[in-house]
């Protein structure tokens, strides 16, 4: 009867119940004679079966709440195993655009210029100097930048980008010289007549140093035009960037990594604006609308 009782079914307890008194009726009445009107009789038979009906529920009931906390334990376990599976992936993917905005622009001037020198035999020794402190300059810039970041990933206490390069759309002017002074030819229009954010700033930053590098990588000897302007009269709190190359067919151009676009358009997207590019008409066009000020900080 206990061992029934475990199993918390009421409809079997309650019969096996009437069964356990029809059986102490027929053993009292009919096999020892006795009467069941008799106080001690019926509690010879009813607390005995109570016993057994409660100790049986009571060891069911706490089987039960045993197996519920150790299956919410391993259910926790797995979510928590689950959810670290998704941090790290999503840590490495953040690492690696991160890694990709930072370093990527100077790589490329790197590879550009030394490929350059390659079909440059004809170069007198004064110039393939200079040309060779350019290239270092570019790569210790590199270096500089990598470190930075690296040094920001280690960062014990929160594990957060606590310290990363922050530039700001001041600093897009100072991008625009670097790159001309690798060789490369930048036409530069910044018409927006009212500030932006910061936030908005340095989005524009990643946007231009994206598509610079994006265009110096696959059409080196293209010329590039950027411009900022601010958007149509409808879309008055907007900033467009666009950036635009020509085609041009470079063999030898580095493989690309895939992630710079795909960064830049989670970039512009998370900033409440919208990004495009493709090719139109032989170009290669970059273009993307901001916020001067992004709704999250309104």
């Amino acid at each position: 009867m206990m061992s029934l009782a475990t199993g918390l079914n009421t409809r079997r307890i309650l019969i096996a119940a009437l069964v356990n008194v029809a059986a102490a009726i027929v053993n009292t009445t009919v096999v020892l004679g006795g009467d069941l009107s008799e106080p001690d009789e019926l509690v010879g038979v009813l607390v005995p079966l109570a016993a057994m009906i409660g100790w049986g529920m009571y060891v069911g009931v706490h089987r039960d709440l045993v197996g519920n906390l150790r299956l919410r334990a391993e259910r926790a376990e797995a979510e928590q195993e689950f959810h670290a599976r998704e941090a790290r992936a999503t840590e490495r993917t953040r690492i690696a655009r991160e890694m990709h905005d930072v370093v990527a622009h100077r790589i490329s001037q790197v590879s550009m210029r030394a490929g350059a020198l390659a079909f440059r035999s004809d170069l007198p020794a004064d110039e393939m100097r200079v040309e060779s402190e350019v290239i270092r300059d570019a790569a210790n810039e590199a270096l500089r930048e990598l470190r930075s970041v690296l040094h920001v990933l280690r960062d014990p206490a929160s594990g957060e980008l606590v310290d990363p390069p922050q530039p700001t759309y001041a600093d897009i002017a100072r991008l625009i010289d670097g790159a001309r002074t690798a060789g490369t030819e930048v036409t530069f229009v910044d018409s927006v007549t009212e500030p932006v954010s910061n936030e908005t700033g340095r989005t524009i930053y990643r946007v231009v140093q994206e598509g610079v590098t994006n265009a110096r990588k696959h059409a080196p000897r293209a010329v590039i035009s950027v411009e900022i302007d601010n958007a149509p009269d409808h879309e008055s709190e907007m900033v467009v960037v666009c950036i635009v190359n020509d085609l041009v067919d470079a063999a030898s151009a580095p493989p690309g990594s895939g992630l710079g676009l795909l960064g830049i358009s989670e970039r512009v997207a998370l900033a409440g604006g919208r990004f495009e590019h493709g090719e139109v008409d032989g170009q290669f066009v970059l273009r993307a609308w901001l916020q001067r000020t992004p709704a999250s900080l309104r």
